[in-house]
């Protein structure tokens, strides 16, 4: 059988080598949005070693506590040899699983602890137990506790009290980087023009197995509807799941939340409006879940002045996936159903082009590194950087800018992120000199204005040159990370 090939991932392998330097055990935690590859990371990353895996089971009305612990007995029982036992104590099963990873190097892993956990409030204080009194004891010993429920790992593992102390590393995994994405996509076959793979990653970001299901030899078109517009199409489903697993029986008031970001950035005033949810610490509450979960991101505004930040705020939707879903397929959820629009044509879609520029944006500024390799920017050097915006006041006009870097040399780089299904026309440059104009600079700042495109400029844009950088997309997808 052909080994599955794995891509990318190089500095999250790279940090988990690391403790297997260590001279003492290591508890490494990893959580992340479903799908995003976090328990092929560890398989990947424990392929040479003494590997022990374990998965909890996806929880359904009718899964109890007792089927999780007799299903662990069982998985025990077949990578290990040992009789399959029957008990409603996970100390038992802990210290079995303690004798057989006792001596030498072993990485023990529990996927989806969420699940393993599911009914049973003594799982967690169990747990603690057994790796102070057991599985520590052995100095080569790696457990890697792993889910995708952000909430729950936060509040029972890393923010509790019991683990205090104990944890070595936790690893929080982002979608892959756009020049893993394009090899990924490249492995399936599909090496068609940049503008072509930006319309894939418009709708999958950098989640690996929505990129897996993309096939080489159909369109970029062709496969956004296969997948998105056709009954049986993964992504048509994925939403339904991921929130259920996320936020059970409070999907419906999350969804609510998430949806009025559906159109772009707002303040918290305005989700609280179009949700026709109080401006309440439980809205608060929703939101930062929401963030926890890797699907909204808060982007906070500064003081050019005084370098520091602001209390103003925008919430915008960073899962591209999670957007095209709301806006696009959960309306046509009926016809899909009824297989009436497999045929669609997707510039016909209400407020394409915009959505394309918001999905754009995001991928632009998901991939901020790169940008900082294009324009020689050392991390360090740069004070703040972030989608930009200014509410207006009697003393100043209003202003948003995509994307904003602010040197401590006192420089700042106003990035324009602009789609276009044709090349970019001459107008960006008043757009872009009408927002700068707008700014509240401090005296004796430089401004350099970026564009960043996806389908090309027409040459009067270049010959003007009052660009200081004009970035292809094409760009992005081709720099690796240093």
């Amino acid at each position: 059988m052909q080994k599955e090939i794995f891509t990318g991932r190089s500095q999250e392998l790279a940090q988990l080598s690391t403790y297997l330097k260590k001279k003492t055990s290591s508890l490494i935690v990893i959580k992340g949005r479903r799908r995003i590859g976090k328990s092929r990371l560890v398989d990947e990353f424990a392929q040479r070693y003494k590997f022990y895996k374990f998965s909890g089971l996806p929880p359904v009305e009718a899964i109890k506590a007792q089927d999780q612990r007799n299903e662990f007995a069982q998985q025990l029982s077949q990578q290990t040899g040992l009789p399959e036992i029957q008990t409603d104590d996970w100390s038992k099963l802990f210290s079995l699983l303690a004798r057989e990873t006792a001596v030498g190097r072993v990485i023990v892993f529990l996927d989806e602890i969420t699940w393993m956990a599911d009914g049973d409030p003594t799982f967690i204080g169990k747990l603690k137990n057994a790796w102070d009194d057991q599985f520590k004891k052995n100095n080569k010993l790696i457990l890697i506790l792993c889910s995708s429920v952000s909430t729950w790992i936060e509040e029972n593992i890393i923010n509790s009290t019991g683990f205090f102390g104990r944890i070595s590393w936790v690893l929080s995994l982002d979608p892959l980087p756009l020049s893993d994405c394009n090899t990924m996509l490249e492995q399936q076959g599909f090496k068609s023009s940049n503008y072509e793979k930006f319309k894939i990653l418009s709708i999958t970001g950098g989640i690996p197995w929505y990129l897996e299901q993309i096939q080489g030899e159909y369109s970029a078109d062709e496969n956004i509807k296969r997948q998105c517009f056709t009954k049986g199409g993964v992504l048509v489903e994925d939403f339904s799941k991921i929130f259920h697993d996320l936020f059970a029986k409070r999907d419906t008031i999350y969804k609510k939340v998430i949806c009025g970001l559906a159109t772009g950035p707002m303040t918290y005033e305005q989700i609280a409006s179009n949700s026709q949810y109080s401006k309440s610490g439980r809205l608060s509450e929703y939101l930062d879940h929401l963030i926890q979960a890797g699907f909204v991101s808060r982007d906070y505004t500064w003081s050019l002045k005084t370098g520091k930040l602001m209390q103003l705020s925008q919430y915008r939707i960073s899962d591209n996936y999670i957007r095209f879903y709301l806006k696009y397929i959960e309306p046509k959820k009926k016809q899909i159903e009824e297989k009436r629009i497999e045929k669609l044509n997707l510039t016909t879609l209400p407020g394409w082009e915009t959505m394309m520029g918001l999905q754009f944006e995001n991928l632009v500024v998901n991939n901020r590194h790169l940008l900082y390799q294009i324009l020689n920017l050392e991390p360090e050097s740069i004070v703040f950087d972030n989608p930009f915006f200014q509410h207006p006041t009697t003393r100043q006009k209003g202003c948003q800018i995509d994307f904003l870097i602010q040197t401590r040399f006192n420089t700042i780089y106003v990035v324009e992120i602009k789609f276009s299904k044709n090349p970019v026309k001459r107008k960006v440059i008043d757009e872009v000199k009408e927002k700068i104009k707008r700014i509240s600079l401090p005296r004796g700042i430089a401004v350099l204005p970026i564009l960043v495109h996806v389908n090309g400029v027409i040459d009067s844009i270049e010959e003007d040159a009052y660009f200081y950088r004009i970035i292809d997309f094409g760009e992005l997808l081709g720099l690796g990370n240093k």
